[in-house]
């Protein structure tokens, strides 16, 4: 029997085939084919549904991102969570069982006791962003393994290695020129990208992360900025005992390109050096420093696409 309640939660379990939906407190789970059918059914279902507060969803491996798409679209609270929150969620409720149908449950049940707040999902456009500067990592991934047998492989086999490294970088800068093109092409990316770079330390490959994985930038305060790329630090203390404090969780992606480009920043940008080289004096070490220019860098990109603005050397 459902709970009576005023407030509705859902759940939807993703694969690659299904789509498993629970509404909180209520046991029966719906199934339907992850295609274009099954998906349109599914937001004609929810569509009919009165006060929807909140539907969760894993992120799983992009098998989720057409019905995410079609249920924002219209109109419905959706939000794409972490399957880690989950699991610890489900691991602290005695829950070790795993199905679909469970896990749909799970992801209802979650919905309704953490609420996490729901953000303006991505365009089509920043998904294709998204799309091309992580297909461009995968490509230097590649091209970097490539690099690194050349001198142990068999050299009767070096000319196809070497065939390999031609065609990815040919790839590659095929790549960073539809980046180019599609950036240009839209006045506020352009914006953004050009007041980004306008910043010591921050080049094309920090840019366009940047504009892919973090559209937040600029909307949010520095604190929740820092939550959610995952540079603000978390205490470790019990009892008397007082640890050091831990970066964790975020978007590991955005922190890879603001490490690079911090340990730039700290050569030729002279806020974050002059920063940089105060934390050391003060006795923090080298990493601390870092992770903490990382920050400061992330809170000065964050007032500049805020502000419009450009860097303003001192």
């Amino acid at each position: 029997m459902a709970k009576q309640t005023e407030e509705t939660f859902f759940g939807i379990d993703v694969s690659k085939n299904h789509l498993d939906l629970a509404q909180w407190g209520i046991e029966e789970v719906l199934r339907h084919d992850n295609d274009a059918t099954g998906i349109a059914t599914l937001v004609e279902i929810m569509s009919t549904k009165t006060a929807v507060t909140l539907i969760v969803v894993e992120a799983s491996g992009g098998f989720e991102q057409v019905m995410v798409t079609e249920l924002a679209a219209a109109s419905l609270p959706i939000v794409v969570v972490n399957p880690t929150r989950v699991r610890n969620f489900a691991r602290a409720k005695g829950q070790v069982a795993k199905t679909d149908k469970i896990d749909a449950q799970m992801i209802a049940s979650f919905a309704q006791a953490v609420r996490p707040e729901v953000r303006t999902l991505k365009t089509q456009d920043q998904q294709l962003i998204k799309a091309l500067v992580t297909r461009r990592r995968q490509l230097i991934d590649m091209q970097t393994a490539e690099k690194n047998r050349h001198t142990t492989v068999n050299p009767e086999l070096r000319p196809r290695l070497e065939k390999h490294l031609d065609w990815l970088a040919t790839e590659l800068a095929e790549i960073e020129e539809d980046l180019n093109d599609w950036i240009n092409k839209n006045a506020q990316w352009r914006e953004k990208r050009t007041s980004l770079e306008s910043v010591p330390g921050v080049g094309q490959v920090t840019s366009f992360t940047l504009l892919a994985e973090l559209p937040e930038l600029g909307t949010l305060s520095r604190q929740k900025i820092a939550a959610l790329v995952g540079l603000a630090p978390f205490n470790r203390d019990s009892g008397c005992s007082r640890g050091r404090r831990h970066i964790f969780g975020g978007r590991s992606d955005v922190r890879s390109v603001l490490y690079m480009a911090a340990l730039s920043g700290i050569r030729y940008n002279p806020v974050l050096k002059a920063f940089y080289d105060r934390l050391i004096a003060k006795g923090k070490l080298p990493k601390v420093a870092l992770t903490a220019c990382m920050r400061k860098l992330l809170t000065i990109l964050n007032a500049i696409v805020r502000d419009g603005s450009a860097w303003i050397s001192a």
